[in-house]
């Protein structure tokens, strides 16, 4: 019964925002209250990003990845996307609301925005495909 309680818990806390915010109510997904995180860029050779990210289980945070184009590069992290939940990603200005990814991929320079609150506790990464180089990957740290 306990456990059935907690689950209904949780999801009314994650629908709460989204109808909070259609009647005007502040919430962990409203303006001002995500955290932004350092961008991770996708570039042939390059470090994806300076150090592990360190996140806290229950908090909102925007994180920016930007392709210069150099090549088509992905990035994948089933652990890591199956440990968040996501609010939104934002590509050319078009909002998408997804029930889940694995990866994302760049054919062209771009950059996107995702939107999304820590859950699970855990290490996970992210990393270019088929990439062996540390500085291909990035550790996240959820706490």
């Amino acid at each position: 019964m306990k456990r059935l309680s907690l689950s209904v818990l949780l999801a009314i806390s994650l629908a709460l925002p989204a109808a909070g915010h259609e009647l005007g109510f502040a919430g962990l997904l409203s303006a001002g209250n995500m955290e932004e995180l350092p961008e991770i860029t996708l570039g042939s050779g390059k470090p994806l990003a300076d150090g592990p990210l360190m996140l806290k289980s229950g908090t909102g945070y925007e994180i920016e990845i930007v392709a210069d184009g150099s090549a088509e590069l992905g990035l994948e992290g089933p652990g890591f996307f199956r440990a968040i939940w996501i609010n939104e990603i934002v590509v050319n200005d078009l909002e998408i609301r997804p029930l889940g990814i694995d990866s994302v991929e760049f054919d062209n320079a771009g950059r996107m925005e995702i939107e999304f609150i820590a859950i699970k506790p855990g290490r996970y990464f992210l990393r270019v495909p088929g990439s062996t180089g540390e500085s291909q990957r990035v550790d996240v740290v959820i706490q």
